[in-house]
């Protein structure tokens, strides 16, 4: 009947339709005025209808109305089509916003272009009574724009497309050994030098080709203003990411005074043009730390997100052991080992986040020398991670590599273009469950959600994000918010009709997904080495 994505709690129809004409009025309270300019906007330019503005409908003329219902959850919504118009309630401005985006899915595929195709067509939606509201409250998609720059519009339209789907974290993954993407203005050198590189790697890291042109790019303070601006009107969280203290060569070549200068001549190193686990890490020196703090100084201005992601990944320990510096650090701290010394700069920067009011988030590698208080933990390396922070009362965000990483390879046919990872087919995607069956009810309610994440090494431009990202983005996203049964009973066929519908959608949003039945000529890449992985994903 509805054909929608992510699946609503319950739909009930009706008999008949609710006709849109140029009589209809958008009228809202004040507390829904925001997404009515949010929804006038994108139905006026899609419609050609003038949607007039206004407190109350006219029965006459009827229309869409939105308002606040108290009784209702903070992200919870009510849609009723009836003959009165189309009503959309919530607990909050968030669930209006949520209704809104199925009120336009109603609407039909045209309801998502920008411009009439027919400004004399009919617009309707059935008669139905829809409730709802999302399972999980961060439903997530992390961006890498280290490795591969995306410029600021190309960040704006996905802040959109994560909106059409219900997703309301957008987890901004900002520095990395290959690019500093963020200007801070006390550190002037990060993205006068450490935002470009002079060459790229084609391919995986083991690949023999290059492009050997400068890549690069940065968001100034105000693009950051304008991106975490219209996240909030569509009710986004931006989650801000600034590594520490691995793949940190970026700043270390912009600072040479940040690395480890008593193991190598830091002097010499550039921002880094290929892929891995690289050795250069940060200091752990009180003026590692100062510098540190005055780039969160700056983040925290620009970012009201209640979370700061610190990465803490895959921080390579050689230099710490070669180091006379680091050594006597862990002397003077009284650590057992360089394990310890990584969660003393962790615990650091908890400590220093905390007493600001906000909360460190980072990889599941700040569990190794012990967790840092009140730190929550992105649990990447498969679900154990999640599980041990969660039984050792800390928040958790599911987002295993073997289930959600969409860098992954989407089929094992030769034509995927640079295929990465394990297979991770859409019917994979739906059926990934994000609390482990191993929590008790009191552990699995430290996991706050779930995540998708969209690493760039070998993905260069938005036409290939979008291969990547969809259309398993979209099984994703109602895995977050839609009660799913358990993953071997779900309704994949169901899902897949649905889908029939929501590529019309996607086509209209002008979404270069990946066709069901394979990637079109100009999507594959030839005789570009990859990195596949054979054989099912290991589950935990």
């Amino acid at each position: 009947m509805t054909e929608l994505i992510p699946a609503p709690r319950s739909a009930t129809a009706g008999s008949g339709e609710v006709r849109l004409t140029h009589r209809s009025r958008l009228c809202a309270d004040t507390a829904t005025q925001g997404v009515a300019h949010w929804l006038g906007a994108a139905l006026r330019q899609a419609t050609g209808l003038p949607l007039r503005e206004g407190r109350e409908l006219d029965d006459a003329e009827g229309g869409i109305e939105l308002r606040l219902a108290p009784g209702l959850g903070p992200e919870e919504y009510r849609l009723v089509s009836d003959g009165s118009g189309v009503l959309v309630e919530g607990g909050s401005a968030a669930g209006v916003f949520w209704g809104a985006q199925t009120l336009r899915q109603l609407l039909g595929p045209d309801a998502y272009r920008r411009a009439p195709l027919d400004r004399d067509r009919a617009w309707s939606v059935p008669r139905l009574t829809i409730e709802d509201a999302p399972r999980f409250r961060w439903r997530g998609l992390m961006l890498d724009v280290a490795r591969h720059f995306m410029p600021k519009e190309g960040v704006l339209r996905y802040l959109d497309l994560m909106a059409a789907h219900k997703l309301n974290v957008f987890h901004f993954h900002l520095t990395d050994d290959q690019g500093w993407r963020i200007e801070i203005e006390r550190h002037p050198r990060l993205t006068e030098i450490g935002s470009w590189r002079a060459r790229t790697k084609t391919g995986h890291r083991a690949s023999p080709l290059w492009e050997d042109k400068p890549h690069g790019g940065y968001y100034t303070r105000d693009d950051i203003r304008e991106i975490v601006a219209y996240a909030a009107e569509r009710h986004i969280t931006v989650v801000p990411e600034i590594d520490v203290p691995g793949h940190s060569q970026a700043a270390i070549a912009a600072y040479p005074e940040l690395g480890n200068t008593d193991v190598i001549d830091t002097t010499s190193l550039s921002v880094w043009d290929t892929w891995g686990i690289n050795p250069n890490v940060l200091a752990p020196t009180d003026n590692t730390l100062r510098f540190y703090e005055g780039v969160f100084e700056e983040v925290l201005e620009l970012f009201p997100s209640q979370f700061v992601h610190v990465g803490g990944d895959e921080c390579p320990k050689d230099q710490w052991r070669r180091s006379e510096t680091a050594q006597a650090r862990i002397r003077e701290l009284g650590l057992a080992d360089e394990d310890e010394l990584q969660s003393w700069f962790i615990k650091h920067f908890d400590a220093w986040l905390s007493a600001r009011g906000r909360r460190l988030i980072g990889w599941d590698e700040i569990l190794e020398g012990g967790l840092a208080e009140g730190a929550a933990v992105s649990s990447w390396r498969g679900y154990a991670g999640g599980v041990a922070a969660a039984r050792a009362g800390h928040d958790v965000v599911m987002c295993p590599e073997q289930q959600v990483y969409l860098d992954h390879r989407q089929d094992p046919g030769p034509e995927e273009p640079v295929p990465i990872g394990w297979v991770r087919t859409l019917e994979d995607v739906y059926r990934f469950e994000p609390v482990p069956p191993e929590l008790t009810p009191e552990e699995a309610r430290h996991v706050l959600g779930t995540q998708a994440n969209l690493w760039t090494e070998v993905v260069e431009d938005h036409a290939r994000v979008d291969y990547q990202a969809f259309p398993r983005l979209a099984a994703f996203a109602e895995v977050a918010w839609s009660a799913l049964p358990a993953p071997a009973e779900r309704d994949f066929a169901g899902f897949q009709s649905r889908m029939a519908a929501h590529y019309g959608r996607l086509d209209a949003l002008g979404v270069a997904y990946r066709p069901p039945a394979g990637p079109l000529p100009w999507q594959r890449r030839p005789g570009v080495l990859g990195r596949p992985i054979d054989g099912p994903p290991p589950h935990r």
